[in-house]
């Protein structure tokens, strides 16, 4: 009996429950990558110590913040909309959306020093996996932005509510997905060695 009240009183899964099989499948495929990376620093701990001294971590830093604070911002928009002022979860949204363009043009400007010093896939194994990963990375910023961007018009145009806000939580809980594998992917790439 105590144990059915305890799965009775279980919060659900915030936004639609086919955006966390996704999320998971994103999460394994991250998984597999980032366990490749490791597998490969164990083997060239030297090459991959000296060619993440060159990335530049200033950056790498910058973008961690304003993703971590775009996240925020995707909390504030649900807290917004749970209490019915939808102008507010739109503000918060198109907030979060204008930081993810911010982290996209800081990322560009990196990849472009980076080939501006003739860093590309095939330089050494350590750019490889770092090219790689923050272009995967990169993609799953721009999807995220698209979700967010319609999240945004629909609560502008009062389609959510305190009592229908699925949308905003399924659109929140993959940003939240996107930005907890780049706090991963900076420590790994740029930090860690």
């Amino acid at each position: 009996m105590h144990n059915e009240a305890s799965v009775d009183s279980a919060q659900p899964l915030p936004g639609d429950f086919a955006i966390w099989i996704f999320i998971f499948a994103e999460l394994v495929v991250f998984g597999v990558l980032f366990g490749a990376y490791a597998f490969a620093r164990s083997t060239h701990v030297e090459l991959f110590n000296a060619s993440q001294l060159t990335l530049n971590r200033t950056y790498g830093f910058a973008n961690t913040l304003i993703l971590v604070t775009s996240s925020y911002f995707v909390a504030r928009a649900t807290q917004s909309i749970k209490a019915g002022r939808g102008t507010a979860c739109g503000n918060w949204l198109a907030g979060a959306v204008g930081l993810g363009g911010i982290f996209l043009m800081l990322k560009l400007v990196e990849f472009h020093q980076d080939f501006a010093q003739g860093i590309s896939l095939s330089t050494n194994l350590f750019y490889m996996f770092y090219l790689a990963l923050t272009f995967f990375h990169f993609m799953h910023v721009v999807m995220g932005m698209a979700i967010l961007a319609v999240v945004t018009y629909k609560a502008y145009a009062g389609r959510y509510s305190a009592a229908n806000h699925t949308g905003v939580e399924t659109g929140g809980s993959y940003w939240h997905m996107v930005d907890l594998v780049w706090i991963i992917l900076f420590a790994l790439v740029y930090v860690i060695h």
